[in-house]
């Protein structure tokens, strides 16, 4: 048996379930199909009668990992209840009839990831806006406003935004393509200017020092 378990975990919820612990936490991982079944278990069974969050997560080349946490409150104990769905059809059982409170967890999923939870009452937008197109927290989804609309103050400390002069190659975040490569301005931006090249060596392959600026010059 794993952790605060009374049985092995294919005994309480099934042949497929796999426990183990992680950052000194209880999960249990279970098929979809078997996924509200496991919630069930987890509140009747193991008392974890109070539904934390849910959420997921997406993992290239596996699915979308959706997460529950569950909690018993006497004595204290927590579960990471967990399932895989395919990115080509990302579709889940509600929780709401186990746990009512997770209603709006699953909302935000569904627009983030695109997790469709069938039994849903109302699985409408939650943070976004109606006419938002996409699920933002998806690894494949393209910020294209970052790319077709500038960034309207400075890029750099001490910059103005009228400054023109050299600095160093931007590092793109996570999620933003390379404007010259993607979007309304590919191939009509400069190349990205080069950094200043190092003062050489001197003949014995020393550096020369760096200058001392005296008081008088401030």
């Amino acid at each position: 048996m794993t952790g605060w378990l009374p049985r092995p975990a294919d005994t309480l919820f099934g042949p497929d379930a796999r426990a183990g612990e992680s950052y000194g936490v209880l999960t249990v991982d279970v098929p979809a199909e078997s996924w509200t079944g496991a919630l069930r278990t987890a509140r009747s069974v193991l008392g974890c009668t109070f539904f934390d969050w849910l959420s997921a997560v997406d993992e290239p080349g596996t699915g979308f990992l959706v997460s529950a946490h569950l909690v018993a409150l006497a004595p204290v104990r927590r579960l990471l209840l967990r399932t895989t769905v395919p990115h080509e059809a990302p579709v889940l059982e509600s929780a709401v009839e186990v746990f009512a409170g997770a209603a709006w967890h699953e909302r935000e999923t569904h627009e983030m990831f695109g997790v469709a939870f069938t039994g849903h009452p109302a699985l409408e937008p939650l943070l976004l806006p109606e006419n938002f197109e996409g699920h933002p927290l998806r690894k494949d989804f393209v910020l294209a406003a970052r790319v077709a609309k500038a960034w309207p103050g400075a890029k750099e400390p001490g910059e103005g935004p009228d400054h023109a002069g050299p600095k160093r190659r931007q590092m793109l975040p996570p999620g933003v393509p390379d404007p010259n490569e993607w979007g309304p301005l590919k191939g009509t931006l400069p190349a990205a200017p080069a950094r200043p090249a190092r003062r050489a060596a001197t003949a014995d392959g020393t550096r020369p020092p760096r200058r001392t600026r005296t008081t008088t010059e401030g």
